[in-house]
């Protein structure tokens, strides 16, 4: 399922237990990411997925939720 795969990347890069994050969790203020750290998501995201992220769509994503969405839609 593809939140288990967000979640598996978010907490190996933001270094925090898979079991804090829900699709609830806003990326920046819940779960500690900076701009730099959204990036290095992205950027494994669109690896993982083979995918390409727009920045207009990078900016829309404030939850995990938001993210697993989107990815989602694209399959």
């Amino acid at each position: 399922m593809v939140f288990e795969k967000v979640r598996e990347i978010l907490a190996d890069q933001l270094d925090l237990d898979e079991g804090s994050i829900t699709m609830d969790s806003f990326i920046v203020e819940d779960l500690g990411a900076d701009s730099l750290d959204v990036v290095d998501i992205v950027m494994r995201l669109e690896e993982e997925f083979d995918i390409e992220v727009p920045d207009e769509e990078i900016e829309n994503m404030k939850t995990v939720g938001d993210i697993v969405h989107f990815l989602e839609s694209m399959e």
